[in-house]
């Protein structure tokens, strides 16, 4: 360490030099500004006589000067002669600034440098190490082949140096050489193996760089000095950091078996891995997965690196969790990437596309932290673009409501490109949620009247994508498109709506023709793409409409004929001898109809980051979307691991105290995993006093403790997938029994200062420590949503009483971060009632706010509560346990945000059912209040419970575990969508203006026949409440219905009514909630045009 610390000072007494040239540089402009009216050749006069000066003094202040123009950026390299005859002083600052000259201009003036290349060998037997370093750095520099074996043979001696910081520059210079000769591979290798065994954080990050530019592929360097980077990777320099955290990503991504096999179950999109193939499947099924104690290991020790300063180091760190993590621990990395926008523009860009990657395979990662990728004004342009692409990623049924009314204000920003951009975004939404489709094309439709050309332009082209899905049932946005078309400038809309005419022209047969004939009057004026649509267009209204459109078509294609533009005359050369019939032409005009009028596949909609997820996170192909030079590809998880045991060492450095009986239990049992739980509380026990030189001592509090959690949580995990059997695990700590006695004392005094940090802390926290179980989860489930599950709790209550409760305890609450600060929070975390679309989130929402009449709904009593039962559980599936649910469609006790459901459990089996009870939380993410266990339940019995479930307005189903003492049962409760709501209390007048508020993309209506028999009031209402859980608003008109309600979990209005007139009825849906009003509406029509029963 004193080494490393001498060179750092001495490294910073070149930096106070230079800051010295540059004061004296500024003390000395007026003589640089006289120089600048003088002749050239006599620019630097004045230093360079300073430089021939006998007087020491005289040559340090011109080197000072000279090294302050260097760092301003002027060129001083007509002065490289004076200076170069300076490197052999015998004055040590004059020489670290000649030095520092060189090494900037060795490379251009070769000649001059080889003739003091003698000087410079001279020095690398230098006492002081800098000197030696600076040296070697200028040897390098100079590109002459001719000197080459010099080069490789300083490299060679100054890799074994004392000093770390010359072997750091010897790791430097490797690349160099290697760049001029080529040939001189084999040799570099050799050195690079070397440097690599080296014990100095100094040196780690250099040779490792090096190692990546020369022998990247050389896997089996690495093997030997796996562990050491590992652990000395928290004290590395942050650049380095960054590239050993690249180097074993490749090199985990060919040691390790894939983590996503098994864990395949906490994906929440359940979709198929970025590298799973149906092999690795196979294996999967035929071999259970465990995680190697290696592997562990590099996850381990990148974890507390997320905290960094450095944003290059957290980006590393993610995309190492992206490619080798379980898919259930990735979400870690989530907090420090949003932590990251708050950087520069230039760090917002790479890592908000970085983002925008992950949130195609993983929404749910980035969900809750949705309202930091809001869209500021002050953002650029291409920030805007990407916060847009993500939040479409985001969208999904529950809070698509919330992200189309932050693009309703977008699409008003005076940026142009950003509001095209989120109109190709809307449409995006429409084809991807189909509920939303009708609102998303009508909002679209209202902006075809907006003044600005650029915003209508777009929305006639998203439309247009839109109605090829659905074209029958949306004539009246096609006339209406027609209507506007003398009013669009824009070439592309202008085709767009041509197209739009010419493919569905039987469907607006009288206003296609009259398209056409406007169209021939402005012929020779529009543009190229305008002109090639409408002739197309004249050929599809010529075989539809031939007796309306012949003279038409005829005219224009000769106006094409003629045209100066070479694809438009070859388009109507094709198009006249495809449609008229004539002597010449051939077979092909028999099939014209059936070729023009070809029904064509809907255009697919999807996001550019679609295919990006080839390269490697946080690389420069994946930010350019092209494979950059020197790019190394990951490779696929091997099939099989390879052997673990080369990454073994003899000797195990970390521990020293108990180092004997260390090694000699670690030789025999190469079977075993690297890190037991036996061995590894051995390892933190005995390398503390080393250990404290390194990670501890560089690291905060909150690290170690993130550290030694992490440490705990990967032992459980060996306890769990290891397969060693009770009996192995005796005659282990029969043989570890001495070792064992002689640390009793040591583990004693640790369990007391534990037990005592728990005390001390319960004080403090004594309210959430003594809160019940279900509060308890819910406080660590916040913390941690992504690491917990059903299975994993079950696993970890199995092996509690292996570990000290308090010492856990202590971990899970004294963990304190940066990533865990409030600002960071969104407000799903700081608001558990409604975790998507929580009242703070959508008072942020500029005009569109309802929650200040939220707090004034107050729900009524059902008007009907359905009797109807759904099956939760069959008697054969439940090994005799059955189970049947219903909605009770009342508040429910528990939690405002929760629906309240009867749950009716049947024993119909012989023998009694024991300890029957449901997990906390489903495997969907829904929070859930159980009843309370069951203990027993005799034969032939029934026995009704209540339970509450957070469906989150969102029909998604919800899916837990009903266990009982032997079995459990994955059931699943489907919630229809008319059973998230409450029924209000509402005037007539207070409907009035609430409905006038939810208006836009906030209405759905829908027109229906209505038969005398279903036109009663009674029998409107009966169905109505029927289908969804609403309150009867009193009307004063007798064709007129309204009924009110509110959603369960975050209190948005949900308001209906049902107008007659005539035999028709139309059917209107005001809600916020814009899936949940599409759906309502399609089980309103259902239930409207069935005849009264």
């Amino acid at each position: 360490m004193s080494a490393s610390i001498l060179s750092y000072n001495d490294q910073t007494s070149v930096e106070s030099g230079v800051d010295a040239a540059q004061e004296s540089t500024s003390t000395t402009s007026t003589t640089v500004k006289m120089g600048l009216f003088s002749a050239e050749f006599k620019k630097n006069e004045d230093l360079k006589e300073m430089l021939e000066s006998n007087k020491e003094s005289q040559k340090l202040d011109a080197m000072k000067r000279i090294v302050g123009l260097i760092a301003k950026g002027k060129n001083s390299s007509e002065l490289f002669p004076a200076v170069v005859k300076n490197v052999a002083s015998k004055n040590i600052e004059l020489k670290k600034l000649v030095y520092v000259y060189l090494v900037r201009y060795a490379e251009e003036q070769q000649d001059l440098a080889l003739l003091s290349i003698s000087t410079f060998q001279r020095a690398l037997k230098d006492p002081n190490q800098l000197i030696r370093a600076s040296a070697l750095r200028v040897l390098s520099s100079i590109r002459v082949p001719i000197i080459v074996p010099i080069m490789m043979l300083a490299i060679k001696e100054a890799s074994t140096d004392l000093s770390p910081y010359v072997r750091k520059t010897a790791a430097h210079a490797i690349q160099k050489l290697y760049s001029l000769d080529p040939d001189q591979k084999e040799h570099l290798i050799e050195v690079i193996e070397k440097l690599l065994k080296d014990k100095s954080t100094l040196v780690a990050g250099s040779v490792v760089m090096a190692f990546e530019e020369v022998c990247p592929d050389r896997i089996d360097l690495i093997h030997k000095n796996y562990r050491k980077l590992c652990n000395l990777l928290v004290d590395v320099e942050e650049w380095g950091q960054v590239v050993i955290i690249h180097m074993l990503t490749r090199y985990a991504r060919t040691q390790f078996v894939s983590p996503w096999k098994e864990d395949a179950m906490f994906d929440e999109n359940n979709e198929k891995a970025f590298y799973d193939s149906d092999e690795e499947k196979k294996v999967d099924q035929s071999k259970p997965y465990i995680m190697d104690p290696d592997h562990r290991l590099l996850l381990r020790n990148t974890k507390p690196l997320l905290q960094s300063r450095n944003t290059a180091v957290v980006m590393a760190v993610a995309q190492l969790y992206w490619h080798l993590a379980p898919k259930h621990e990735v979400s870690i990395v989530t907090k420090s990437l949003v932590r990251l926008l708050r950087s520069h523009r230039e760090v917002q860009y790479v890592v908000l596309q970085n983002i925008a990657t992950m949130s195609i395979q993983r929404k749910g990662m980035f969900e809750p932290f949705m309202k930091s990728f809001y869209v500021r004004s002050t953002d650029a342009t291409h920030i805007k673009t990407l916060k847009l692409e993500i939040l479409t990623n985001l969208a999904n049924e529950a809070n698509i409501s919330t992200i189309l009314r932050e693009f309703q204000t977008y699409v008003k920003s005076q940026d142009k490109a950003f509001a095209a951009a989120t109109i190709q975004a809307i449409g995006r939404c429409a084809t991807n949620i189909s509920e939303v489709a009708d609102t998303c094309l009508n909002g679209l439709v209202l902006l075809l009247s907006n003044r600005d050309e650029t915003v209508v332009a777009e929305s006639v082209v998203v439309i247009k994508k839109l109605l090829q899905t659905q074209p029958s049932q949306h004539s009246d946005i096609i006339k209406h498109m027609a209507k506007l078309f003398d009013n669009i400038t824009v070439s592309m809309a202008r085709a767009s709506i041509l197209w739009l005419m010419g493919e569905y022209c039987e469907n607006v047969p009288k206003i296609a023709p009259d398209v056409l004939r406007k169209m021939a009057k402005t012929f020779t004026n529009e543009e190229d793409i305008v002109k090639l649509q409408t002739v197309n267009l004249a050929a599809k209204l010529y075989l539809t409409n031939s007796k309306q459109t012949k003279l038409l078509t005829q005219y224009i294609l000769n106006l094409g004929k003629y045209d100066q533009n070479y694809d438009i005359r070859d388009r109507t050369r094709f198009i006249r001898q495809l449609i008229v019939p004539n002597e010449k032409s051939g077979a092909l005009s028999k099939y014209a109809r059936r070729i023009l009028m070809a029904s064509k596949p809907a255009p697919v909609l999807q996001s550019a980051f679609k295919e990006r997820d080839r390269y490697q996170l946080g690389t420069l192909s994946h930010t350019l979307n092209a494979q950059a030079t020197g790019y190394l590809e990951l490779s696929d998880w091997p099939a099989v691991a390879p052997d673990p045991s080369v990454r073994n060492v003899e000797i195990v450095e970390p521990v020293k105290e108990a180092g004997a009986q260390a090694v000699g239990k670690a030789k025999p049992s190469k079977s075993d995993k690297f890190y037991s739980d036996d061995e590894e509380e051995e390892e933190e026990e005995g390398s503390s006093s080393e250990d404290s030189s390194s990670s501890e001592e560089s690291g905060s509090e909150s690290e170690s403790e993130e550290n030694s959690d992490e440490s705990n949580k990967s032992s459980s995990e060996s306890e769990k997938s290891s397969s060693e059997s009770d009996s192995d695990k005796k005659k282990k700590t029969q043989k570890n029994k001495k070792l064992q006695q002689q640390k009793a004392a040591s583990k004693d005094r640790e369990q007391k200062n534990g037990n005592a940090k728990v005390e001390s802390r319960s004080e403090s926290e004594s309210g959430s420590e003594s809160s019940s179980s279900e509060s308890s989860y819910e406080s660590g489930s916040e913390s941690e949503p992504d690491l917990d599950s059903g299975t994993d709790q079950k696993k970890k209550a199995k092996y509690e009483p292996v570990k000290s409760k308090p010492v856990t305890k202590v971990e899970q609450k004294t963990e304190v971060s940066l990533l865990d600060l409030d600002d960071f929070l969104p407000a799903p975390v700081t608001k558990p009632k409604s975790p998507i679309l929580s009242p703070s989130l959508l008072s942020d929402l500029q005009g569109l706010s309802i929650t200040s009449s939220g707090s004034a709904l107050q729900a009524s009593s059902p008007v009907f509560v359905p009797e109807t039962s759904h099956e939760l559980l069959h008697r054969m599936t439940g090994k005799g346990l059955s189970a049947q649910y219903r909605f009770t469609r009342q508040p429910c006790i528990y939690s405002n945000s929760m629906v309240s459901l009867q749950l009716t459990l049947s024993n119909n089996s012989d023998q009694a059912l024991e300890n029957i009870h449901i997990s906390e939380q489903s495997s969907t993410g829904q929070d859930i209040h159980r009843f309370n266990t069951i203990e027993r339940l005799e034969p032939q019995a029934s026995i009704t419970v209540s339970m509450g479930v957070d469906f989150k307005d969102s029909t998604q189903a919800a899916n837990f575990q009903l266990c009982t003492k032997e079995d459990e049962f994955s059931v699943s409760i489907q919630p229809a969508v008319g059973e998230l709501l409450l029924p209000i209390t509402m005037s007539e007048p207070d409907f009035t203006k609430e409905q006038s508020k939810l208006v836009g993309m906030n209405e759905s209506s829908a027109t229906i026949a209505m038969a005398s028999e279903n036109a009663s009031s009674q029998s409107i209402h009966r169905k109505v409440v029927s289908v969804a859980n609403l309150g009867v608003v009193s009307s004063s008109q007798d064709t007129i219905h309204r009924f009110a309600g509110k959603t369960v979990s975050s209190d948005s209005l949900v308001l209906v009514s049902v107008a007659l007139k005539d035999s028709d009825a139309v059917i209107t849906v005001n809600t916020e909630k814009t899936v949940m009003a599409s759906m309502l509406l399609r089980q309103f029509k259902t239930a409207l045009t069935n005849s009264a029963t």
